[in-house]
């Protein structure tokens, strides 16, 4: 009998979607499920009369799999993957590579990776992007770890992935250990963000327009003609438009609370830990937390009665300066999460390739959008680029924004409209851009009441002062100095 080219444990719906995609792509691919039935419902159903070998044991998937063997495991992230993996290590020979596609955090990737290379084994963590229907047609890829692994593995995964329009594709080598995680760890933390900022232009239309969903479905179909052609912005535009049975918007009678599965509040809690100002992420993160408050806040509502007053102005040009303001607000989000991605490069001793990774996000996972490709240009163009807000085209794009941008956030906060995420990519940006901050007080305050000192315009960086403020607090200074 022929040998599966890969095996594949876990049969949820995104691991029967990516092993119909290996399937149809030519690959033959064994199967494993813990619930041994789901194996046989899965070969004699949905996959009968296809290059798929049921397992009903770990053994027998093993013993199926040409050398190296390659197991792709889709099992929950935690525990479950720590656990696979030591039941998979007696059974695999050296050389053999494990692959874990699901959403795991990236400090256990990196411990994973130097685990299973302990053992002789190679092991790869991939971000797997594009929900079921990427599984199934293309995903976006983000793979790292064992660098001997990636030639085994990649004419599968390059021929599963997503294609961008010259048939590139949304796959390559990431890095390191936990990079591909972590790089799957900032899309879903700039994912928070984009779906944010496209729900507070939809409350900003709708609150402070007075804008029906038929008309908000208009205006994110004409979005999706201009630069912000994406994904979400498409569904946004469908959804806007779908009715319930009664003929009425469905999005109006879903209630406002929001669930997360943890990855925003990673990148945010990463972001903290390397010292990087993600807060347009970190708001979208909190927006949710806020969302999930509801019965608080309607008793709050209740006590702080707001009308929104009724919108004066020129409602078509306003409703294109939140475009415009959502576009700023993005860039703001994609030039954070980068610079995020890079503190993370040099403390871990990642080599990222910045312009491919936006190739990777060009097509099949949720961000996906054709601004991508104006990231892509602008590393090619410098691959030391320290913030997408030095480059040529975000700094003029940025230029022209600016007007729509700040008259949104004004209006956001003159009529009393939550956009959380918006402004506070506002406050970022004029931070960003400020040659001299207050910072100069708060070193002033720290020293005052710690002693922690603080370094001078009129002396060299790296050397230290303190004052005695009250006249006896004497000489000593604290020893360290945390920036």
């Amino acid at each position: 009998m022929k040998k599966a080219d890969i095996g594949l444990i876990g049969l949820a719906v995104m691991g029967e979607n990516l092993v119909m995609n290996m399937e149809s792509r030519g690959f033959t691919v064994a199967v494993f499920n813990r619930t041994v039935e789901k194996v046989d419902q899965f070969v004699n159903g949905r996959a009968a009369g296809r290059n798929i070998i049921g397992c009903h044991s770990l053994e027998e998937l093993v013993e199926a799999l040409e050398k190296p063997r390659k197991v792709f495991m889709m099992v929950k992230a935690g525990q479950a993957v720590d656990g696979m993996i030591e039941k998979l290590l007696p059974l695999l020979d050296d050389g053999d590579i494990i692959i874990d596609g699901g959403n795991s955090h990236f400090p256990d990737t990196i411990r994973r990776t130097q685990y299973v290379e302990s053992k002789g084994k190679l092991y790869i963590g991939t971000g797997v992007s594009g929900g079921e229907e990427g599984a199934l047609k293309g995903p976006s890829m983000m793979p790292g770890g064992s660098v001997a692994a990636w030639p085994y593995v990649k004419p599968i995964f390059q021929a599963i992935c997503a294609k961008v329009e010259d048939g590139s594709p949304c796959c390559d080598w990431v890095g390191e250990n936990g990079a591909g995680h972590f790089v799957k760890m900032v899309h879903n933390g700039i994912e928070y963000g984009d779906m944010q900022l496209i729900c507070e232009a939809y409350q900003l239309m709708r609150d402070l327009l007075n804008m029906s969903d038929d008309e908000m479905h208009e205006v994110f179909a004409a979005w999706n003609k201009t630069e912000l052609d994406s994904y979400l912005i498409e569904i946004t535009r469908d959804i806007l438009a779908y009715r319930d049975t009664d003929g009425e918007p469905i999005v109006e009678k879903i209630l406002d609370t929001a669930g997360q599965k943890g990855t925003g509040k990673w990148t945010g809690i990463a972001a903290l830990d390397e010292g990087v100002p993600l807060t347009l992420i970190g708001e979208a993160v909190f927006a949710r937390c806020l969302s999930a408050m509801k019965d608080e806040r309607v008793t709050a509502a209740r006590e702080y009665h707001r009308e929104i007053p009724a919108f004066t102005g020129d409602k078509a040009e306003m409703i294109d300066a939140i475009r415009q303001a959502l576009y700023a607000s993005k860039i703001i989000s994609y030039a954070q999460g980068y610079t995020l991605m890079r503190a993370a490069a040099e403390h871990y001793g990642w080599n990222l390739n910045y312009g491919g990774i936006a190739l990777i996000w060009r097509g099949g996972c949720i961000i996906r959008s054709v601004f991508l490709g104006k990231i892509k240009e602008a590393y090619d163009n410098n691959p030391e680029l320290s913030n997408l807000l030095l480059d040529s085209y975000f700094k003029e794009t940025m230029e022209k924004l600016l007007p729509a941008w700040r008259k949104v956030a004004a209006a956001a906060v003159q009529y009393g409209v939550s956009a959380p995420a918006m402004t506070s990519a506002l406050g970022y940006f004029d931070g960003y851009t400020t040659e001299r901050l207050p910072a100069n007080l708060l070193q002033a305050q720290r020293d005052y009441f710690g002693a922690h000192t603080y370094e001078r315009l009129d002396a060299p960086r790296g050397e230290f002062f303190h004052t005695n403020w009250t006249g006896h607090g004497g000489t000593t200074a604290a020893t360290t100095y945390n920036a």
